[in-house]
């Protein structure tokens, strides 16, 4: 491919997108049913995925032009800490909050009846566990972080392992998990099917945090700039479509067919519901907040890595300016008419109260030696 297409007089340009079938597939899905990539000279091909690994495995192999992905997905390719090393880029975050953590129903009881989890894991007498849905994703972190602010080490108290997100209700179902961190609809299936109960939403834990973005291997971005740059237009004005109200009975529907989630339109409403939108509401636009690829966001996922010994590296711009295409999005923002942000940081707070995008990024301190071992066994067995 060369990057000298003219996208107003060529055909369509092929793009194969690769997305894990959740809620927040939905820029992908609506860009394509509204016909936004055929407008702009391209012609998505969605392919939906298994799981985040196969997600991972395509944009190696060069099988996938780009992809929805969690954030720590990206870093984990690039840091070579979920499989082989492969240089990134982040071209835009697609959307922010929108994931959960849910309990088996018995310990969800105890959970709101005010029982600590270590209480609860002394009560059932053995470790608990939990399932997240990939070693470096978001997912992993968020639960991750939630445990620790309670005092309940990831590694040494409970054990975790890694499901794929439309296997999480089955693994419930079968005695397999004491509960699962994933995105919706999964909680939302797991809670019909009577087998889990949502305890907590991922932004009770960082209130706006990021969670999918647009990404391709770095070589892409590179060669294809053009390219690259129109990718990001279109899924802007996708976006932008999704947060309007009045289009979410008609995005549930779409996300609902049998090539994209194949359930219910109401299971999908269930967390996304058909109201105004509230603090900690799955959101894809918000006039470009939060799409922008920022670099406080990074710092974060780096110092939670080295937080858990996962990456022994120091976290800086140097790691994560490569990454994120701010110049691509700058370009693509302005011609959907979106403002940009004045810094490449942005303030965070999360649930113990460490608030700035230097506080929240702060290195902590939680036995990380004693769970790099784990981790890496996880890694090794699961992805």
């Amino acid at each position: 491919m060369t990057d000298n297409a003219d996208f107003s007089t060529s055909a369509p340009l092929p793009i194969r997108l690769g997305f894990v079938p959740l809620t927040d597939c939905a820029p992908l899905v609506a860009a394509r049913k509204l016909g936004l990539d055929r407008a702009h000279g391209l012609d998505f091909q969605l392919q939906r995925q298994p799981s985040w690994a196969a997600v991972r495995d395509k944009l190696i192999a060069g099988q996938l032009d780009a992809a929805q992905a969690l954030y720590g997905l990206v870093y984990g390719m690039q840091l070579g800490l979920s499989g082989p090393q492969c240089d990134m880029a982040i071209l835009m975050t697609l959307n922010q909050n929108g994931q959960g953590i849910s309990l088996a129903p018995p310990l969800a009881e105890q959970w709101r009846a005010g029982v600590g989890l270590a209480a609860i894991a002394r009560r059932l007498g053995r470790p608990l566990v939990l399932a997240h849905t990939f070693p470096t994703g978001t997912h992993a972190m968020w639960l991750y972080y939630w445990l620790a602010a309670q005092g309940v080490h990831p590694f040494r108290d409970v054990k975790c392992v890694v499901i794929p997100p439309p296997q999480m209700s089955q693994a419930m179902q079968a005695g397999m998990l004491d509960g699962f961190c994933a995105g919706q609809p999964w909680h939302a299936v797991a809670e019909r099917d009577g087998v889990a109960v949502p305890v907590a939403d991922s932004s009770s834990i960082w209130l706006d945090h990021p969670e999918k973005v647009l990404t391709c291997r770095r070589d892409m971005a590179r060669q294809r700039p053009l390219l690259a740059q129109r990718l990001i237009q279109v899924l802007l004005l996708a976006c932008r479509w999704l947060d309007r109200l009045e289009n979410r009975a008609q995005a549930a529907a779409w996300l609902a067919e049998d090539d994209y989630l194949a359930m219910p339109a109401a299971l999908i409403l269930r967390h996304w519901p058909n109201r105004a939108p509230q603090s900690g509401d799955l959101r894809f636009c918000d006039e470009g907040r939060v799409n922008f690829p920022y670099r406080s966001d990074g710092l974060w996922f780096l110092q939670q890595y080295r937080r858990w010994g996962m990456w022994q590296g120091e976290p800086g711009a140097e790691w994560v300016d490569p990454l994120n295409q701010t110049e691509l999005y700058r370009a693509a923002a302005g011609l959907c008419g979106l403002p940009l942000p004045d810094s490449a940081d942005r303030d965070g707070v999360l649930m113990d109260d460490m608030t700035g995008p230097t506080m929240f990024a702060a290195p902590h301190n939680a036995g990380a030696n004693r769970g790099a071992d784990a981790l890496l066994q996880c890694i090794n067995r699961r992805s």
